[in-house]
């Protein structure tokens, strides 16, 4: 029996990953700035609304954007009465959403969003000397989202944010390394082309092979495939 699979709300996405995102597993999407992250968040939303079921989204960096779900679905009140939104605004905060997340899963949710899962991370971070505690935290937060996934059937959507190394400027890094790349059992980089192109590559999946990525266009009413 094949794994199943949750429609991305894009045919171009759907191709590219084999039918949708695993429901069993954490998918994270990286890449830089304006790369199109959030835009998959909310088609995988509207998605899975119309699906009949529900939305948990955790919206750290305030990226969620009401004039834009207004330009992907006329019926965006259906989406914002069936989605659970959170809008933590430090590490602890998002912190204290996870310790309660298991409790509110039910068969009613389809999927669960955090947008991005580095960002209130790397604030920590950067201004705390307590390195090795942060990414503990970070490490338990990973690991319920997992649990989530794996037991409930619920899948999993992180973003994350990325940046270059001191001495490979080329070279793209994950906020968060380890940590999220042993995590997701999916992961797929965003790069930006030009104007609202985009290219999508399948970096790590468990039965797709890497390959040299697709090209889209990211349009007012959706995302969809370029030649």
């Amino acid at each position: 029996m094949g794994v199943k699979r949750v429609q991305t709300g894009a045919e171009v996405l759907d191709n590219a990953l084999g039918g949708g995102y695993e429901i069993d597993v954490i998918t994270t999407i990286y890449g830089p700035a304006g790369s199109g992250k959030t835009n998959l968040c909310l088609l995988g939303m509207i998605e899975t609304i119309n699906k009949g079921k529900k939305v948990v989204y955790i919206d750290t960096e305030g990226g969620f954007s009401l004039e834009r779900l207004k330009q992907l679905t006329p019926d965006y009140k259906k989406i914002l009465d069936n989605t659970l939104f959170f809008k933590p605004t430090s590490f602890d905060e998002q912190k204290k959403i996870f310790d309660k997340i298991k409790g509110i899963i039910n068969d009613k949710i389809g999927l669960i969003i955090v947008d991005s899962i580095s960002m209130l991370y790397r604030l920590e971070r950067d201004s705390n000397e307590e390195v090795q505690n942060i990414n503990r935290e970070l490490s338990l937060q990973i690991s319920i989202l997992t649990f989530i996934a794996r037991n409930m059937n619920v899948p999993v959507l992180l973003t994350n944010q990325v940046y270059s190394s001191f001495d490979d400027r080329d070279k793209v890094n994950i906020v968060g390394g380890d940590i999220l790349k042993y995590g997701s059992t999916c992961l797929i980089e965003l790069q930006k082309l030009h104007k609202n192109k985009r290219k999508l590559i399948v970096r790590k999946h468990r039965s797709l092979p890497e390959t040299d990525g697709i090209v889209f266009e990211i349009m007012e009413n959706g995302i969809f495939g370029v030649g």
